[in-house]
């Protein structure tokens, strides 16, 4: 690795929070740990490995490129692919053995023709549209037609169902109440045509802090196995991304003197600017230009001028000794202070989990256990 900027990922907490999630299950159900979008930027194949030896029963991605990544790896658990996908795309699901949410008659068909030339069944799962009105079927007799449909065809066969709460993680405990009702009148729904048993999955990562009773078969614990609580419940979790890079440049201008795009810094006293090699290229949003601040020598750096697709410049100047090579911390921990991802999410006006997401591809990511 050349660059001296990166997201270290720190696995142990990845075990850690599994085992905090897994101390709330209720009923005998089992963990379901989402890994998509690369394990919300933090590496999905390390972080699927540790999450199973930690005790997850199955892993969560979003599309079947992701589940064919985890298969390359060698993972070898139930993988359920959360997305819907086209026809075109079930020989792939079928070829990697992963288990496939369907909605539509178009899907469960080619799955099972899918299923049919591998040799194997393709399971599904049936998405329950309860409230969130994104992906899923609504209606008692359409949820029967279609598990009709996959109990008559070779090749493919029905594991689960679930849906997913819009609202768990807010002060709306009515409307999560009324999601849970009507997931479990389509569950019945399905129960009186299909005889056989499937896992029922309702609760996401606020669901297993926040309503035991949503927990079911299986629940599906997202933010959180990276260490963010997305409600006040979640106690004892540990962030597992540290954002990290190293000063290349230290100057001291004058008064009046201005830094970065458009001048948007202008200097009000004698001021010591240190570079980071860090920019939006980066993920390093330029949105957070004059509201964030970095850790150097475990003391708050502001960002000064306009964040360019490359660098960005801090002020250190109330930082004794702030020097080249200086490690320089963008999100993490450093000495006694610590900034994280909700601090970041809050000078950029979003959420957790679209900060760790954000480094890009060209960040390495280095793993300690």
């Amino acid at each position: 690795m050349y660059r001296h900027t990166y997201c270290e990922i720190d696995l142990s907490a990845i075990r850690h929070n599994v085992g905090v999630m897994r101390g709330k299950l209720c009923g005998g159900a089992k963990l379901l740990a989402v890994v998509k979008a690369d394990a919300y930027g933090h590496g999905a194949v390390p972080v699927a490995r540790a999450a199973l030896e930690a005790g997850a029963d199955m892993l969560a991605v979003a599309i079947p490129e992701e589940g064919e990544t985890l298969r390359k790896a060698g993972i070898a658990a139930p993988i359920l692919v959360l997305g819907g996908i086209s026809p075109d795309e079930a020989q792939a699901v079928a070829q990697n053995d992963l288990t496939q949410v369907v909605f539509d008659e178009a899907a469960v068909r080619a799955l099972a023709q899918a299923g049919q030339s591998v040799g194997k069944n393709v399971k599904v799962h049936v998405k329950l549209e309860t409230g969130m009105n994104r992906i899923g079927l609504s209606g008692a007799k359409d949820v029967q037609r279609l598990v009709r449909l996959i109990d008559a065809l070779e090749g493919v066969e029905l594991d689960g169902c679930f849906t997913h709460m819009a609202t768990a993680d807010e002060d709306d405990r009515d409307g999560t109440m009324a999601q849970l009702a009507r997931f479990n009148e389509l569950c019945a729904a399905i129960a009186a045509v299909h005889p056989g048993k499937i896992t029922r999955h309702a609760a996401n990562t606020a669901c297993i802090f926040r309503y035991p009773q949503a927990h079911a078969d299986m629940v599906r614990g997202g933010i959180a196995l990276y260490g963010y609580p997305p409600v006040e419940e979640a106690k004892g979790l540990r962030p597992a991304m540290r954002w990290a890079t190293r000063a290349v440049h230290v100057k001291t201008i004058q008064p009046g003197e201005r830094v970065s795009y458009g001048g948007t810094f202008e200097a009000k006293r004698e001021t010591r600017v240190m570079t980071l090699p860090v920019g939006y290229a980066d993920g390093y949003r330029r949105a957070l230009s004059g509201k964030a601040c970095v850790l150097v020598r475990g003391r708050r750096a502001p960002v000064i001028g306009r964040v360019c697709m490359d660098q960005i410049m801090v002020d250190v100047t109330d930082i004794p000794g702030a020097a080249v090579g200086d490690e320089a911390v963008l999100l993490g921990a450093q000495g006694e202070d610590m900034i994280d991802a909700d601090e970041m999410a809050g000078w950029l006006g979003t959420i957790s989990y679209e900060v760790i997401c954000s480094p890009s591809g060209r960040v390495p990511r280095v793993y300690k256990e």
